[in-house]
């Protein structure tokens, strides 16, 4: 049988540990706090850092320095709700931004806009399948060069993948 003294103590230790360590919760998936993460998973990716310099694609910037990536949840709205920039850093293609939607006006020519309901998010975040096939059957929603990206499938399907790689809330919708 526990003592009284020892079941106080123990309580009095998970409330003590419990404030200490209050739990965060995961950002909104494609909110402006998960395309912060998602940045940082980005610059973590050798695929996405390495082969878009490679293939050229970092270059293709209509001289402004970077590419805009903006994104959303079709479910939760029909207007991008997060937002990455890409640029040539030190070699590497470098998110160098990620968080609410600032660029208003895009170059089509270099810049994306991807939406995807959120059980589709979800599953390209698995791996389920990529790009490709995304597109194909209307799961992923692209605007942006597409020749370009048929050029970089490998890097799209790494991309994609941060979707299940960083951590989110896929019940919550972005705040608007």
């Amino acid at each position: 049988m526990v003592s009284n003294a020892f079941a106080a103590a123990l309580a009095a230790a998970a409330i003590t540990f419990a404030l200490a360590s209050p739990a965060t919760a995961a950002p909104a998936l494609m909110s402006p706090e998960w395309a912060k993460s998602a940045c940082e998973a980005w610059n973590a990716d050798p695929v996405l850092t390495g082969k878009l310099v490679e293939s050229d694609w970092i270059r293709n910037d209509k001289g402004r320095g970077f590419k805009v990536m903006q994104l959303y949840r079709s479910d939760c709205g029909e207007k991008p709700s997060a937002e990455m920039r890409i640029a040539l850093k030190d070699g590497k293609a470098a998110c160098v931004y990620g968080g609410a939607v600032e660029t208003t006006k895009l170059e089509m020519g270099s810049d994306y806009i991807m939406y995807a309901e959120t059980p589709r998010w979800i599953e390209m975040g698995k791996g389920e399948y990529g790009p490709m096939k995304a597109m194909m059957f209307g799961r992923l929603g692209f605007e942006g060069p597409k020749l370009e990206a048929m050029g970089n499938m490998g890097p799209f399907e790494n991309f994609l993948l941060l979707a299940g790689k960083v951590p989110s809330d896929t019940g919550t919708c972005p705040a608007k």
